[in-house]
């Protein structure tokens, strides 16, 4: 993977699709006003709202249980990045570091490679093609009532992953 390749993205915040009800994870370049959608599942968007939030579970859920069998391999998650979009569908890779100091790269989707990488506190980035093709300026959103669009920035700037909470599993 080769930086130049590649935005640096962080979780800019979590909403509903007002038109199908599904949740949709927001992509904020790192350095930038672009912000890249990636429609994810429920369970996905539950566990990177708690994770986001800091809510502690009295048991392990999947991705802190990955994670934590990652450590006890002696793996670390360096960072995780959106590699390819093919058919309307996003994928992501998982870049792994051992103790011994070999690398590893798994195949994921974008929703858990996210969940993992909150998780881990490690660094998302997506291929600076797909960013270019899929991403958003904020500050060039043409809504017809600028009192609208100052009202859906406010809403995604202030997005609480506790307006998940009605969706815990």
């Amino acid at each position: 993977m080769r930086d130049k390749d590649f935005v640096e993205v962080v979780v800019h915040g979590l909403t509903m699709d007002p038109k199908n009800n599904n949740p949709v994870i927001l992509l904020k370049q790192k350095d930038g006003q672009k912000v890249m959608p990636i429609w994810i599942g429920l369970f996905e968007a539950n566990s990177i709202a708690m994770s986001l939030g800091g809510v502690d579970v009295p048991r392990p859920m999947t991705h802190d249980l990955l994670r934590s069998v990652l450590e006890e391999s002696g793996l670390t998650v360096e960072r995780v990045a959106v590699t390819e979009l093919k058919d309307n569908t996003f994928y992501a890779t998982i870049f792994l570091h051992s103790n011994d100091s070999s690398r590893i790269q798994v195949d994921s989707r974008p929703s858990d490679a996210i969940a993992l990488a909150v998780r881990s506190q490690c660094p998302i980035f997506i291929m600076d093609s797909i960013f270019t093709q899929s991403s958003i300026d904020l500050d060039s959103i043409e809504i017809e009532h600028e009192d609208t669009k100052d009202k859906w920035l406010e809403i995604l700037d202030n997005m609480d992953p506790e307006d998940f909470s009605k969706y815990k599993m």
